[in-house]
Order: structure tokens, then sequence, then C-alpha cells
């Protein structure tokens, strides 16, 4: 008899075992989901910081913007420093909708002015633009009767899907119109 009691007893006790998993027990799997899920997402901003420094590093006229890096970058233009920012990067039909943002560094007024966006993805060997593959447009950023310091400007960015696009370059930027002025002149 004592022998069927001590299998009985260690079934009892090995089922306690494998009884479902505590409330908290799933918390803490989820939060540490939620965790490895947010530190892929900054070695990935990180990565792509670093992609955007280096294009910046040996650019020695535009200045480059990598979507996922999500941080400005300063042109130096004759219209002095502005600070180049993308945001609402997202699909659509053929291609990626954003917005470009241009701020003056020193808070001056923005003047008028032209430039060009081209677009496109990174040869993943070398790292440099497929230029190939990279696509362009103009763009044009109209005098505000106010003086403003910023500047946003919508773009339709053809043939490359969000998760394709590598990078955003910003060149031959030209003052199309001075800056309007706060003080009215007599």
């Amino acid at each position: 008899m004592k022998r069927t009691i001590v299998p009985l007893t260690m079934m009892l006790a090995l089922s306690a075992c494998s009884s479902p998993p505590q409330p908290a027990v799933a918390e803490l799997h989820n939060e540490a989901g939620k965790l490895n899920q947010q530190v892929r997402q900054l070695t990935n901003q990180a990565s792509a910081i670093e992609r955007q420094s280096q294009l910046n590093l040996n650019s020695t006229s535009g200045a480059w913007l990598v979507p996922a890096a999500n941080t400005p970058v300063e042109l130096l233009s004759n219209a002095g420093k502005i600070r180049l920012s993308l945001s609402h990067v997202a699909q659509e039909a053929n291609g990626t909708r954003a917005i470009l943002h241009l701020r003056s560094a020193d808070a001056a007024s923005l003047p008028g002015m032209t430039a060009k966006i081209q677009w496109g993805q990174l040869d993943a060997a070398s790292g440099k633009p497929l230029q190939a593959e990279s696509l362009s447009q103009e763009i044009a950023i109209p005098s505000s009767l106010m003086p403003q310091p910023d500047a946003e400007v919508p773009l339709r960015l053809s043939g490359v899907m969000p998760q394709q696009l590598i990078y955003v370059r910003v060149h031959d930027l030209v003052v199309t119109s001075p800056a309007a002025s706060a003080e009215k002149q007599p």
C-alpha cells in the first residue's frame, strides 16, 4: 500500500508544478516582450543615426536624412544654417509620403527658396546610395508674408515604399526671394 501512496503523492506534486502560469508571470512575460521590442527599435534607430552621420560627414553639398534616424540635420546654405527633419513617413499608393521640416537655425525668417530632393536606397555592401535607382524632384518653399523661422513641405516620394526608403537628400538650395522683414521700411 505504501508503494501506491508514493507514486500518487509524486503525481500530485508534479501536477502542481505544471499548473497554468500565474497572472503575474504572464504579465512579466508581456513586459519582457515589450522591452525586447523597444530595444530592437532603439538599436535600429541608433544604426540609422550612424548611417545618417556617415552620409553627412562625407557630404560637400546638401544634407542627407535617413527617415529611421528620426533626427534633424543642419544644412549650411546661402540662406544660412537650416535644420532639416522628416516626419509622418507613411505608405502611399505608389510610394511614400512624408513632411520635410525646415527651420532657420538662428530663428531668422526663412526666405523663399527652391531645392532638389533626391531619395532612394543604399547599397547593402558599400553603404553608398544606389544612384541608378534614385529618384528626384524639385520643391519650392514660398516666402511668407509674416516672418516665420520654419516651413513644412509635403513630399511625395514615388517608387519606394517606406520600408525601402533609406535616404532623402536635400541639395541645390537656391534663395528665390528675401525673407520677410519684421520691421517695415519707411
